[in-house]
């Protein structure tokens, strides 16, 4: 039996090409894995702000952009909300 290099250079080639087209798939993947990890945490950090900020006065808006911006900016985006709701209120 005689082993063709043409033939493990092939193979050995097509393993390359499916772990690039593997790796290139798993990219995206990841980034709305983390996208929906920051909005999940974000939501429920926002949802308990208004729960216990309704005693003190806290309140945030539940709409489109700041749905947007907690999903995309996680625990930050709730603070950056803070903080602009508070330097435009006052």
């Amino acid at each position: 039996m005689q082993i063709d290099f043409a033939a493990v250079l092939a193979y050995a080639f097509g393993l390359l090409l499916l772990y690039i087209v593997g790796r290139i798939l798993i990219m995206p993947l990841r980034i709305v894995l983390k996208l929906m990890y920051n909005a999940l945490i974000g939501g429920v950090v926002l949802l308990l702000l208004n729960f216990l900020g309704g005693y003190i006065g806290l309140h945030i808006a539940l709409n489109p952009v700041t749905a947007l911006v907690v999903g995309f900016l996680g625990v930050p985006g709730v603070v950056m909300l803070l903080v602009l709701q508070y330097i435009l209120a006052g």
